[in-house]
């Protein structure tokens, strides 16, 4: 079962658990992200992050057990490896993600639009 922001409940209704986490995770990565642009001498224009998280019925019962983090990026002038490199800083240093026991995996696109 995967959820991300807008699936509510099992009938369609309201917010969930899991869909406050996904929000945390893909706020928290996100100011993470561009603190870790700035210190590379970078000014990123925008940080969209979409979290998803896959709950999953184990033995101890519901467990979250991996985060989809997709981010796109806009940084003016900013290199793809610099880029890179900050997105991969970001995962491992991001307070919310490093809470959680669960598998990140991450998709990043950076623009450059002046």
């Amino acid at each position: 079962m995967a959820l991300h922001a807008g699936d509510g409940d099992a009938k369609g209704r309201g917010t969930n658990p899991a869909e406050l986490i996904a929000a945390a995770i893909a706020g928290s990565f996100s100011l993470t992200l561009a603190d870790e642009l700035g210190q590379a001498g970078y000014k990123p224009r925008a940080v969209d992050t979409m979290a998803t998280v896959t709950l999953e019925y184990l033995a101890a019962g519901w467990t979250l057990t991996q985060i989809l983090l997709s981010v796109t990026a806009t940084v003016p002038r900013a290199v793809e490896c610099d880029f890179v490199d900050a997105t991969l800083r970001a995962k491992a240093n991001c307070p919310i993600s490093r809470a959680l026991n669960a598998n990140t995996i991450m998709t990043a696109k950076l623009t450059r639009k002046e």
